[in-house]
């Protein structure tokens, strides 16, 4: 077993029962042109998580652990996306609209894809979702039984929309999560910080929250043990 300091306690887990979930790091979230900025956003706000996260993903690779990463879309019909997130806002572009990526968030177009920086490499599982929450809609909960998974190590963005309704979901199922503070990202730096506040509140009443080098602390001494 490893243990990791985070908030509000030690995160105890075993890397043969845990699993690194990258959540939607996206062109169309992370880079210029994409849905993010079409709703007015700085894109330059999630890009700072990508060199820890780099580190992380590089480390647990290293040590065999499982990798996940999951991509919000839609199919090319839409029929997936209903109309109370089809029309809400006024972006200048609409979800399946035609953007400097491709269609907004349509599965198989460049911007639905992962960014470079992170690709998946060969036999790491994708997961695609249609909602915010990683469980919604998907295989996501029934791979995580086939791999005897009871434990997440959470990445990604954004910190109060996707990554806290995964984590929501997955408190919910009896998963015991870690999020990474440095690793996960927002658009606007408070709601991040609140996000992950709220889910330490109450002696952890959603998980643990440490920093990467935190948890990078104690792979190492895995490894080297």
């Amino acid at each position: 077993m490893i243990s990791v300091d985070a908030d509000p306690g030690t995160f105890t887990f075993d890397p043969a029962t845990t699993a690194l979930l990258i959540i939607d790091m996206q062109r169309d979230f992370c880079e210029p042109g994409g849905f993010g900025e079409t709703l007015g956003n700085d894109v330059s706000l999630l890009r700072s998580v990508i060199p820890p996260l780099q580190e992380v993903l590089r480390t647990a690779r290293a040590l065999g652990m499982t990798v996940i990463h999951t991509r919000e879309g839609h199919v090319p019909d839409l029929s997936d996306c209903p109309p109370a997130k089809l029309n809400r806002g006024e972006p200048s572009l609409r979800i399946g609209d035609p953007g400097p990526k491709g269609r907004i968030l349509v599965r198989g177009e460049y911007g639905h894809d992962i960014i470079d920086e992170l690709r998946p490499e060969p036999g790491e599982l994708v997961i695609d979702k249609p909602g915010k929450g990683s469980f919604h809609g998907t295989t996501f909960g029934a791979e995580l039984r086939s791999r005897g998974i009871t434990s997440l190590i959470v990445a990604g963005v954004t910190t109060e929309v996707c990554v806290h309704t995964t984590v929501r979901e997955a408190n919910d199922r009896g998963y015991e999560c870690l999020v990474l503070s440095d690793c996960t990202g927002s658009y606007f730096p408070e709601f991040h910080r609140v996000a992950l506040e709220m889910v330490v509140a109450q002696g952890g009443i959603f998980g643990w929250v440490a920093p990467s080098s935190a948890l990078l602390t104690a792979l190492t001494r895995e490894a080297v043990a």
